[in-house]
């Protein structure tokens, strides 16, 4: 495919990956979006996949031939250390 044929529709804003890459990967055969995640960091911006995480599923519906309902979401991991309400409260006092 030549440069200027590549569909540069920006998917994850926060992390600047285009629906070219995305579908790259999911060719390569990921067909995961934990996957995609690790791989490309989508939904690892700001908006933690607010925006891109429907666009993503949507393509990878399209491309596996599964109802979207079907596609399973992302894991939501704590913190992996413990952090005191204080400290997000705002609290001055950090140890």
């Amino acid at each position: 495919m030549c440069e200027h044929n590549k569909d540069v529709t920006i998917m994850c804003r926060c992390e600047d990956i285009t629906a070219e890459e995305v579908r790259a990967y999911i060719a390569q055969g990921v067909t995961d979006l934990e996957q995609l995640k690790r791989l490309l960091r989508v939904g690892m911006g700001p908006c933690q996949g607010r925006t891109c995480t429907p666009l993503i599923v949507n393509e990878l519906a399209r491309a596996t031939g599964r109802p979207v309902q079907e596609i399973p979401l992302t894991v939501f991991r704590p913190p992996t250390t413990p952090v005191k309400l204080g400290v997000l409260a705002g609290g001055t006092d950090h140890e």
